[in-house]
């Protein structure tokens, strides 16, 4: 069979050359040329391509077309479902990344030993034996007897044996460890990975099979390879948490069948991943005395509600620079409100040490976290406490208003269901009069009225 031609492209502005050099001939970049498969036109007919307009190339009127039904399969973990928008979609792409050790392989294989039961399933494994992965399965007390299994690196060898096995959900495990015939660099290189990927996307669209591809991560924290990898696929998905810790959270970062953002809750067992239906109670620690520098706020990820607890240590600092430090939240936006407090509360903290952390190894992003972090260190620097049966949340402008959020009624109704009696939030989120039975609601529009509130 006759090899491939090799070319060399350029990252920065696509130009091919037929040899390696250290810089582009065209845009002079350095260092960006990759190795690609010169393919020839017949193969990249996008009638074969897999991806959208396969079917069909004539021009038509959006009014035309209608809308299909997506038939979703759930994978019987409701977590899992919530953060792929209702289940599996046939012909889509879900790319999982996260830390080694964090539970990537283990829910995967979870999934596939319950879909197992009504689906055919394919799970390629690059990085383990046969003997490792039956190890975790028996460890786990998984039914995995109907799961066909595959050892194998060489892409073309596993679309041949999918191309057999006819699998509805397959698995590959990871794509950095596949590698094509087509090129000669080593598997896991930037070419690789994206022409291995590119094969596998196609056969998902053209097979139907709902495809799982884990991808390595950096020390960063973002996946490893090309960042085309990720508008390639449909779904991207995050494991987070620290591997130290029981609990771990995956968040959609992309979705086409559903919306972005969401979050699952797994709980790391003996017996693999277990659901939190209700995430609220573990991130809550519930002290038995009320303490300084503790808030709880309602945060939203996605179309969840959330209780999380803000802590923060406000203590004299003996360095030119007094250190601002966070966890789990944004410490240039730290800085900033910090700064607003003392122009617009008169409360200042040049001479501070300023430490925010966020139980249970949460990730706040969203700014209803804002009003929460100021009264937190208020708390701490005053040595004063707030009552535990109060919540907070709002946004914090530059002005030193108290800005609305969204979900501001369905953040109370998630509250008032935990048996918290009180909620400092802003007053364009306060609720009408009857709506909210049994919590003082306290509206506030400055952040010096809600300073004086405690």
């Amino acid at each position: 069979m006759a090899k491939s031609k090799i070319v060399y492209s350029c990252t920065e502005c696509g130009s091919q050359q037929p040899k390696w050099g250290g810089q582009c001939l065209d845009c002079k970049a350095w260092n960006s040329m990759i190795e690609v498969a010169a393919m020839p036109a017949a193969k990249v007919n996008p009638r074969f391509s897999g991806y959208a307009g396969a079917t069909k190339t004539e021009v038509q009127s959006l009014g035309d077309v209608k809308p299909g039904d997506v038939q979703r399969t759930p994978t019987t973990q409701v977590e899992l479902d919530r953060v792929l928008g209702g289940g599996l979609v046939p012909g889509s792409v879900v790319l999982i990344g996260g830390d080694p050790g964090v539970g990537k392989s283990t829910l995967l294989l979870q999934t596939v030993a319950m879909l197992s039961e009504q689906l055919n399933t394919l799970y390629v494994t690059g990085e383990e034996s046969l003997e490792q992965v039956s190890m975790r399965a028996h460890r786990l007390n998984l039914a995995a007897d109907k799961v066909r299994l595959l050892t194998e690196t060489n892409i073309e060898a596993i679309l041949s044996h999918a191309q057999k096995e006819q699998p509805q959900v397959m698995v590959i495990d990871s794509i950095q460890t596949i590698y094509t015939d087509m090129l000669q660099s080593a598997p896991g290189s930037v070419a690789q990975v994206r022409e291995s990927a590119a094969q596998l996307v196609r056969y998902a669209k053209r097979s139907g099979a709902a495809l799982f591809l884990v991808g390595h991560v950096t020390k960063e924290g973002t996946l490893a390879g090309p960042r085309v990898l990720e508008h390639m696929v449909d779904t991207v998905l995050y494991f987070e948490g620290d591997t130290s810790s029981q609990f771990r959270m995956v968040r959609a970062i992309k979705n086409r069948f559903g919306a972005v953002n969401e979050l699952g809750v797994f709980a790391m067992t003996e017996t693999g991943l277990k659901e939190v239906s209700n995430p609220s109670a573990i991130f809550l620690s519930r002290h038995q005395n009320e303490v300084p520098g503790s808030v709880i706020m309602v945060t939203r990820e996605g179309s969840r509600p959330m209780l999380v607890e803000v802590q923060a240590l406000v203590t004299e600092s003996y360095l030119g620079n007094p250190r601002r430090v966070t966890v789990g939240l944004d410490q240039n936006r730290l800085a900033m409100l910090l700064a607003v407090l003392q122009s617009h509360g008169g409360i200042a903290t040049h001479d501070q040490d300023v430490f925010i952390n966020v139980v249970g190894g949460v990730r706040v992003t969203e700014t209803a976290a804002d009003l929460p972090l100021l009264l937190a260190g208020l708390s701490s620097l005053r040595n004063r406490t707030i009552p535990k049966d109060t919540i907070v949340f709002g946004e914090v402008g530059l002005a030193g208003e108290i800005r609305p959020v969204q979900g501001g009624l369905d953040r109370l109704k998630e509250a008032a269901k935990h048996g918290f009696k009180r909620a400092l939030i802003p007053k364009a989120n306060a609720p009408k009069k009857g709506v909210l039975e049994g919590m003082e609601v306290i509206a506030v529009e400055r952040l010096v009225d809600a300073v004086d509130v405690f």
